[in-house]
């Protein structure tokens, strides 16, 4: 029975057309490739070349055993990245994060839980961590609303509210509470990699203009000197403190003050229950 190998060479072949081209493409020499084809022709038994003093080309049958190898190939592709999928899920759980803020504690938490699997998490967009959870990409996810449907399990996470960080001199630094509207078209100071923040931040003031700090701690180190206003959140000072000389001032958009809901698969609830439990048992 022929190999895989001897369909790449065909494939290679079959885009290189010369013989000694797809040699050297594939690092072999020209007769060691001629007689890996003639072998492959005699496992096929049919005729795929036709052979010529100085050259062979694919005739008919050669250009259909071409889509053939294409086919088999994306397959065995295919299957080698689904096996490989499928043994990280068994050892491997998975978590997409809409936001930064609900990873800094879901991740610790399935750590202590399941202390013999490897955790991995990262931020996408609503749709990417709805297909990853459906291919199984991964195996839980947090969106910013409650989504229904038959086969997932959603549960409600925490919140995170959003506040403006002014300096003191800033000139609504007085205000008890504020509108996305009422700093629109100001320079601000922002921090990058926030997730779906950083598109209502885009929405809600499209006249401002976001200076992105692509680094954490720049970006700490720049709020505490500068007169730019910047955004904070209830989770943030949570975990990294209010920093010294700014003014907290509540944001009192409804984009601005978010619930996190929790997914999986329900087919995944037996493996994952007891991360669920804890997470409504905490909440309640």
């Amino acid at each position: 029975m022929f190999e895989l190998y001897q369909l790449e060479q065909l494939v290679i072949f079959a885009k290189c057309g010369t013989l000694s081209k797809a040699a050297e493409h594939l690092h072999l020499s020209q007769p060691a490739l001629s007689r890996s084809m003639q072998k492959l022709e005699d496992e096929l038994r049919v005729t795929i070349f036709e052979r010529h003093k100085n050259k062979i080309e694919l005739n008919q049958n050669g250009l259909l055993a071409v889509e053939y190898a294409e086919k088999v190939l994306d397959q065995s592709r295919n299957m080698a990245e689904q096996l490989r999928a499928f043994d990280r899920s068994r050892h491997t759980i998975s978590v997409g994060s809409c936001a930064p803020a609900p990873l800094w504690e879901v991740a610790p938490l399935l750590s202590d839980l399941y202390s013999d699997m490897t955790i991995s998490s990262e931020m996408k967009d609503k749709d990417c961590l709805l297909q990853g959870l459906q291919d199984g990409s991964y195996q839980i996810i947090l969106l910013p609303e409650p989504l229904e449907a038959p086969d997932l399990y959603c549960t409600k996470y925490g919140e995170e509210h959003l506040f403006f960080s002014l300096p003191p001199a800033h000139a609504l630094s007085g205000s008890k509470s504020l509108y996305f509207k009422d700093l629109d078209g100001e320079n601000m100071l922002l921090r990058s990699k926030i997730g779906f923040w950083h598109d209502i931040h885009v929405k809600k003031m499209p006249a401002a203009h976001f200076f992105v700090q692509e680094e954490n701690f720049a970006f700490n180190e720049l709020v505490k000197i500068s007169a730019l206003p910047s955004f904070t959140s209830d989770l943030v000072i949570k975990r990294e403190g209010k920093t010294p000389n700014r003014i907290i001032i509540p944001i009192l958009d409804q984009e601005a003050n978010v619930t996190y809901y929790c997914l999986c698969k329900k087919s995944d609830m037996k493996k994952l229950g007891a991360f669920f439990r804890r997470i409504e048992r905490e909440r309640k």
